[in-house]
């Protein structure tokens, strides 16, 4: 089959049985003939270049340029997907399976099962990476397991600016703007202070870390795939399901939150109404694929951050200028009642709170994958969560503690863990008097809660569909169509949105409680094996004698960062689980039963084993091992940049004729 020229293609999607060229062009790993389009792009066999429209095409309508059939036949058509044969491996290894040598670094007993070539020598994607028995034995064919995220149809028409905004503010919502109001009340201003600067740290280096290896590998359900990649295919099993289900419970954490949010203004008012309006606002924005993301995702993100600077700046001047019942404020809430409450185990509490609300950070290193040009945009984007922590968390929640004491009854007078009546942002403005001004921050809340939904389906319906591409989920949620969308994972993502509609319901604290269970140390599983399968990459870049100029973006502080970023990640785990063992009691309150505590330990460490079920469960069924140094796949998936060396001459040549300021500000930015 003849490519149509300057037909960019990935190394890893090459149809066998051709000679191989390098490429020369930036940000591609193949080309035939220079730059061209993007994998999603490729035509169909039968294409016809004259016409635009494959050849025979059974398009109803295609050839209806106007009227409404036409266009109705077209957006059907659009569901539909390509049948396209270019995710293949690359040929030499291929041919060494073909010819009997050992399959995928360890797994596969036997040769020519995945990805080997048909009697008409018409190398074929492997259908999936999953169980292949061999003698009555199974084994994880981690070949195509790599090759299947690596080859991923989905689209790539993520731009830089979204992925900035996405970074900078695409996941604040309830974990800043509410859950921060339990945490002031449970661990005190400077508790609240320090626990989300030692995460915010944390998170820095993980984020930095996660960069490095998105740049390098810009594949499909980026977590998981590391995992599988650089630790062990069943640690990678559980930590693809672990990201998937913490994003599927967000979404009807979130659709209740944004119904509490209307009871602001109307308590009487049935929630069911507004759960189904932002149900079908979210499905919606994600039906029209990553590009409708990313647009909304920049839109909701501008409104988020303008409302902290805003919040920053009043906050500023209510502090100074004092509320209408006394003068100015300053430090003295941290004097009376105090910078502490509970002690270190109130200061521990707030942990958990403070991994919810940085939750979502991570998911430009998932979007890396519908990236146009990954190379220039993630960097900037990774960048930009230096100001995210500094700016819109340390500033707002510093600024927060100044204004509403912890001891203030709003604080933990909310329904549940989202409810905007004890957002500290909405009381503090409050305090100050003003009528106007809340219902404007309750809008904000509103927006950002729309937005956390959007993502949260964004990221689940992505893991899934990497997780079937690798054989780990069902076959069916790989499912891609001619608009480069994931479609039934959206839809099965989104169908767990209906249990939004349980609000309404009696006992539906210990529902909501329960979904919050499952997502809230899920984070700090991903985070840490993030980090560690970025050392691993550096161990096996090492082995096989790998420069690291051959790094397109490297982690600002390397290995170390990782391994603060891996270390952190664990003592954050290590006193949640002690928290959760022996809680907080409140002062006179009657100690609880070891039913209670049992239950609340659940709550708080539910995360702990539905990981180690996964985990254990594809261990049992598959006997996978740790991946070794030497056996690491360091090859798929990477974008070849034949001019990097040039690219990074020209770089460096333009920045020696900066100004000392613009140096120093492009190390963060």
């Amino acid at each position: 089959m003849a490519l149509p020229e300057d037909h960019d293609i990935e190394l890893n999607a090459i149809p066998m049985g051709r000679q191989r060229t390098h490429s020369v062009a930036q940000g591609s790993t193949y080309s035939t003939s220079g730059v061209g389009r993007q994998m999603s792009q490729i035509p169909p066999p039968n294409y016809n270049p004259a016409r635009g429209l494959p050849i025979n095409s059974n398009i109803v309508g295609a050839n209806n340029n106007g009227g409404l059939r036409g266009r109705v036949d077209r957006f059907i058509d659009s569901f539909k997907r390509d049948d396209i044969n270019f995710h293949v491996t690359d040929a030499d290894a291929i041919d060494a399976e073909a010819a009997g040598a050992p399959g995928a670094y360890g797994y596969s007993p036997t040769a020519g099962m995945n990805g080997s070539p048909d009697m008409n020598g018409d190398h074929r994607r492997a259908s999936s990476a999953t169980s292949h028995p061999h003698g009555g034995i199974r084994y994880y064919d981690l070949k195509s397991a790599n090759m299947g995220t690596a080859s991923s149809l989905l689209a790539r028409e993520l731009k830089g600016r979204h992925l900035q905004m996405i970074a900078i503010g695409g996941s604040i919502g309830t974990g800043l703007f509410v859950a921060s109001g339990k945490a002031l009340a449970q661990g005190g201003p400077a508790s609240v202070l320090l626990a989300y600067l030692f995460v915010g740290v944390m998170l820095y280096c993980t984020v930095q870390a996660l960069g490095e290896l998105a740049v390098i590998f810009p594949v499909a359900g980026s977590f998981s795939a590391f995992s599988t990649r650089f630790l062990d295919p069943s640690w990678g099993f559980a930590m693809g399901w672990n990201y998937a289900l913490q994003w599927i419970v967000v979404l009807p954490l979130e659709i209740i939150a944004g119904a509490m949010t209307i009871g602001y203004w109307n308590e009487h008012i049935n929630k069911s109404i507004f759960v189904t309006v932002f149900l079908i606002i979210i499905v919606i924005i994600n039906l029209f694929g990553v590009k409708g993301y990313g647009e909304a995702e920049f839109v909701f993100a501008i409104i988020k951050v303008t409302a902290v600077i805003g919040f920053i700046l009043l906050g500023i001047v209510i502090n100074i200028g004092g509320t209408p019942s006394e003068g100015y404020i300053g430090g003295k809430y941290w004097s009376d009642p105090g910078a502490f409450n509970n002690g270190f185990k109130g200061f521990c509490s707030v942990f958990v709170t403070a991994a919810f609300a940085f939750a979502g950070t991570e998911l430009v290193g998932l979007a890396a994958a519908e990236t146009a040009n990954p190379r220039k945009s993630l960097p900037t984007a990774i960048k930009q969560v230096f100001w995210r922590i500094s700016l819109f968390y340390i500033v707002s929640l510093t600024l927060v503690g100044l204004l509403v004491p912890y001891t203030d009854k709003r604080l933990m007078g909310g329904q549940n863990f989202v409810d905007a009546k004890a957002s500290p942002f909405v009381i503090a403005i409050e305090s100050a008097g003003t009528t106007v001004l809340p219902s404007i921050m309750n809008g904000v809340i509103l927006v950002s809660v729309i937005s956390v939904g959007n993502s949260s389906v964004f990221g689940s319906s992505r893991t899934l569909a990497a997780l079937a591409e690798q054989g780990q989920a069902p076959k069916i949620l790989a499912y891609v169509d001619r608009q480069g969308r994931p479609l039934v994972a959206i839809l099965a993502a989104s169908t767990v949105g209906f249990l939004a509609y349980l609000s309404d319901v009696p006992g539906q604290d210990q529902i909501f409680d329960w979904l919050l269970a499952i997502s809230g140390l899920s984070t700090i599983f991903t985070w840490g094996s993030t980090c560690l399968a970025h050392i691993r990459l550096r161990q096996a870049w090492k082995y096989n004698h790998r420069s690291l100029d051959d790094i397109a973006f490297k982690a600002q502080f390397g290995v170390v960062g990782s391994w603060i970023g891996l270390i952190f990640n664990c003592l954050v785990f290590v006193t949640q689980t002690w928290v959760a063992i022996i809680p907080i009691e409140e002062e006179g309150a009657t100690p609880a039963s070891p039913s209670e505590r049992a239950r609340g330990y659940f709550v708080s460490c539910l995360a702990l084993p539905v990981v180690l079920t996964f985990a254990i469960g594809h261990k049992l069924w598959f006997r996978t091992k740790v991946i070794k140094v030497e056996e690491m796949d360091i090859d798929t998936g990477r974008r070849d940049f034949g001019r990097i060396g040039i690219i990074k001459a020209q770089e460096e040549e333009e920045r020696a004729s900066w100004p000392r300021w613009k140096r120093v500000y492009r190390v963060v930015c």
